[in-house]
């Protein structure tokens, strides 16, 4: 059974929906997986998972937000006969301290770099399509972005350049085995400044209003967000404040050989779209 084939998690998500179209483009053999695909694949059903690797020879990994399973996953993809995992991590991973989001992360790597499989781990810092996609998108769009953040800058990354990362990656794995790449923009901005950035490109004002963590958290339960899920998010900017993952990195010229993309681009692109149009 050929072992050609790409097996790609969280394939409608927006990092998996990206890679997958870039590898088909190359001619590569992409099976997407995900809760909704043809291939499913859901993190709390291990039953299928054999069926998503079956005949596959490298993984494009997006964990789950618990970290149990990822564990039990490379187990099995070792079983199968992958020979390739490229993980998607977070930017500054080891230093999150005990925040949710570190020890998930910090979980998924450990079972990767533990496997006998050749890995990669690319370690993204905030998508800046988070601005127009989901997360701040809706925020965006009603003028009015309400976050925790204060001065401490952010070093967003496009995830255009995320893709192209994995892609180049799984393309080449064993120039990059062994390797984690922090990815960041090239530089770094406050999200009042993201928030100025997107009003003056698209016309529309958007205005950034802080809040505390612990309010924001309120926000997002009165939105609709578990508590729990809610407690998680706000977790993240307090980790951000720190200011510990604020710097910018070579990750993405180190792999694709050129600049990553600036947050301006990204804005201008947006901008040019109308995902900000009211």
């Amino acid at each position: 059974m050929s072992t050609d084939t790409t097996l790609v998690l969280g394939a409608t998500g927006k990092t998996g929906r990206r890679v997958a179209a870039r590898l088909r483009l190359r001619g590569t053999p992409v099976r997407a997986a995900s809760r909704s695909s043809a291939t499913s694949f859901d993190w709390s059903d291990p039953g299928g998972w054999d069926a998503a690797l079956q005949g596959v020879g490298a993984v494009y990994l997006v964990p789950p937000t618990v970290p149990g399973p990822v564990h039990e996953f490379v187990k099995r993809a070792e079983t199968a006969g992958v020979r390739t995992v490229v993980l998607l991590s977070g930017h500054g991973a080891d230093r999150w301290g005990d925040s949710t989001f570190g020890l998930d992360m910090r979980s998924a790597e450990e079972a990767v770099r533990g496997s006998a499989l050749q890995w990669t781990v690319l370690r993204p810092a905030n998508f800046a399509q988070n601005f127009h996609e989901d997360v701040f998108g809706t925020a965006v769009r009603s003028g009015e972005l309400v976050l925790p953040a204060g001065p401490v800058p952010e070093p967003f990354v496009d995830l255009d350049d995320v893709a192209d990362v994995a892609v180049a990656v799984l393309a080449d794995p064993d120039r990059h085995a062994g390797r984690t790449y922090e990815l960041t923009g090239p530089r770094a901005v406050t999200f009042a400044e993201a928030a100025e950035l997107i009003s003056r490109a698209s016309g529309e004002p958007v205005t950034y209003t802080r809040v505390t963590p612990e309010r924001y958290a309120e926000l997002l339960v009165e939105q609709g967000l578990d508590p729990d899920d809610a407690g998680h998010v706000a977790e993240m900017f307090v980790v951000m404040e720190r200011g510990d993952i604020a710097e910018t990195t070579d990750g993405v010229s180190a792999v694709l050989g050129r600049e990553p993309r600036s947050f301006e681009d990204y804005v201008v692109r947006a901008a040019a779209d109308g995902v900000w149009r009211r």
